[in-house]
C-alpha cells in the first residue's frame, strides 16, 4: 500500500498505537515485530479493542471482510514513512536534538521555555529511536506551532535515519562523549554519528544552536549558520554558574541585558543545557521574564539528577544512564556540594566495549581525589578495577548490606546505567 493511501486511513483515525493494551477508540494499530513477539498476530485483537484499522505486513493476517486490516510490505517502514509524510504535510517548525549527555533534560528545558509562547509538541520520556521518533511525529496536529524532537543513537547511521524521518529545520547537539563505544567503535564514531544531524541541516540550509566552547562540535559545524551560546560575553547568549549548593543558580546575558535564574536542577554541568534553552527561546521571541520563569519552574524527573530527602538522608538520584563523561561530571559536581557527610553508590557504565575496563578504572582513580566518606561500587565492570572501595555485584546485594544499617545524615549520590537498577535501589533505601 502506498504511503499516500495509508495516510488517508490515518487521517480517519488521528492516532496510532503499536500496543493492543493501549488502543484509543478509533485509532490505527501498526503491527511491529520484536525479538519475542509478532504484532501481526494481534491485529484482530487491536480491532476488537477499539482500533478502527490495523496495519500488518503478513498476508495471512490480512483476511478481513470489513477491510479494516490493511496490508503493507513492512510495518516499521510504513510507520516511519507515514510519520514523515504527516510531518511534511503539516510543515510544523521543528527542532531536532541529539547528544551524548543531557539531551533529554535539554529537550525538556527547551520545551518548557517555548511553551511560554507556543503550542509545542515534544518527545515524551526518551522515545527517541527509530520507533519513538515516528510515534512522536504522528502526534502532531495543526494546532502545534513548534516541535522539539529528541533523537538517540548507539550505532552509526541511526541519526541519519531519524533526521530523514523528522526533517528538522533547526538542530542542536548538546555535546559528544564516550558512550555506546561498543556500537560506535570509537569516540570519533560518536562524533560522526551525532554530526549526521549537522549534515542534514547543512544540506537543507538549516540552522544550529551550538555550545561555543565545545571543540568537537565546532570541528564539524563548518558551513552551517550558527546561533552560539556559552561563557564568552560576545555570544548570542552568554552565562555562568553562580552557585550549585545543591541546586544550580546561573546568570545569563543577551543583548546587554542580564538575568539570574535559580533552578531545581542538580549539577553545574546543567548550565549549558539551560543556556541552550535560553538561546532557543530568545531566538524564537520568548520574552526574557518568560524564559526565566520556565527555567526556574522546571523540576526534573525520571531519575535524572533528582534531589530527594528521605530517611534522614538527601539523595541525588541520577540513575537513568551513565557513561564516562556524565559519570565524571556528576562526581565533580557532587564533590563541590557542601555537606557534612557524603556517600556515592556507582553502578557499571554499559556498552563501552574494549574501553570498559580502562574507563571504569579512570572513575575509580578519580574517586581517590574526591574525599567522600563512603564509596560503594556496583557491577562486574567495577569489579575488574583496582581500588579499595566496597564492591557488590548488583543492586540487591547493596540493599542487603545497607538495609539493616543505613547511614543517617548523608548526602548520597546514586548513579549508574539504567540496567544496573540503581533507581529501584534508591526507592528501597528511601522507604
Amino acid at each position: 500500500m502506498e504511503t499516500s493511501l495509508l495516510y488517508k486511513y490515518f487521517l480517519e483515525c488521528g492516532k496510532v498505537t503499536t500496543d493492543t493494551r493501549d488502543c484509543p477508540e478509533g485509532s490505527m494499530f501498526i503491527a511491529l515485530k520484536g525479538a519475542s513477539f509478532n504484532g501481526n498476530t494481534f491485529a484482530s485483537q487491536a480491532i476488537a479493542n477499539g482500533c478502527r484499522y490495523a496495519v500488518v505486513d503478513e498476508a495471512e493476517y490480512a483476511n478481513d471482510p470489513e477491510g479494516r486490516i490493511l496490508l503493507v510490505d513492512d510495518c516499521l517502514k510504513a510507520l516511519q514513512e507515514l510519520a514523515s509524510w504527516h510531518r511534511r504535510v503539516l510543515g510544523t517548525k521543528m527542532i531536532g536534538i541529539t547528544g551524548t549527555n543531557g539531551k533529554t533534560t535539554t529537550k525538556e528545558l527547551i520545551a518548557a521555555v517555548l511553551k511560554e509562547k507556543y503550542n509545542v509538541l515534544y518527545t515524551q520520556g526518551n522515545l527517541n529511536n527509530h520507533i519513538g521518533v515516528p510515534l512522536t511525529l504522528l502526534k502532531l496536529t495543526a494546532e502545534h506551532e513548534m516541535a522539539v524532537v529528541e533523537m538517540g543513537a548507539n550505532h552509526p547511521g541511526e541519526i541519519k535515519t531519524l533526521v530523514n524521518i523528522a526533517c528538522p529545520d533547526y538542530g542542536i547537539i548538546t555535546n559528544v562523549g564516550k558512550a555506546h563505544l561498543e556500537g560506535f567503535g570509537s569516540f570519533e564514531g560518536v562524533i560522526r554519528t551525532k554530526g549526521e544531524l549537522y549534515d542534514y541541516l547543512r544540506a537543507k540550509g538549516g540552522k544550529i544552536f551550538i555550545q561555543n566552547e565545545n571543540p568537537y562540535l565546532n570541528s564539524i559545524a563548518g558551513g552551517l549558520e550558527c546561533v552560539r551560546y556559552g561563557s564568552a560575553d560576545d555570544l548570542y547568549v552568554s552565562g555562568k554558574v553562580l552557585s550549585c549548593s545543591p541546586f544550580l543558580a546561573f546568570g545569563w546575558k543577551s543583548e546587554g541585558v542580564t538575568h539570574e535564574v535559580r533552578t531545581h536542577l542538580i549539577g553545574s554541568y546543567n548550565v549549558d543545557n539551560a543556556l541552550a534553552a535560553v538561546a532557543i527561546g530568545k531566538y524564537f521571541g520568548v520574552a526574557d521574564d518568560a524564559v526565566c520563569h520556565a527555567l526556574s519552574s522546571y523540576e526534573p524527573h525520571n531519575n535524572r539528577s533528582q534531589l530527594v530527602e528521605a530517611g534522614g538522608n538527601r539523595f541525588v538520584i541520577d540513575a537513568y544512564n551513565a557513561n564516562p563523561t556524565s559519570m565524571a561530571a556528576a562526581l565533580d559536581n557532587f564533590r563541590m556540594i557542601e555537606a557534612v557527610h557524603k556517600m556515592v553508590i556507582l553502578g557499571d557504565m554499559k556498552e563501552l566495549g574494549e574501553a570498559s575496563v580502562e574507563e571504569h578504572q579512570k572513575i575509580a582513580d578519580m574517586l581517590t581525589t574526591c574525599g567522600f566518606d563512603r564509596v560503594i561500587l556496583v557491577g562486574p565492570e567495577f569489579g575488574k578495577t583496582e581500588n579499595s572501595y566496597e564492591h557488590f555485584n548488583n543492586a540487591d546485594e547493596v540493599y542487603a548490606a545497607l538495609s539493616g544499617d543505613m547511614p543517617k545524615g548523608y548526602m548520597i549520590l546514586i548513579k549508574g546505567s539504567n540496567s544496573m537498577k540503581l533507581a529501584s535501589l534508591a526507592e528501597k533505601l528511601m522507604k
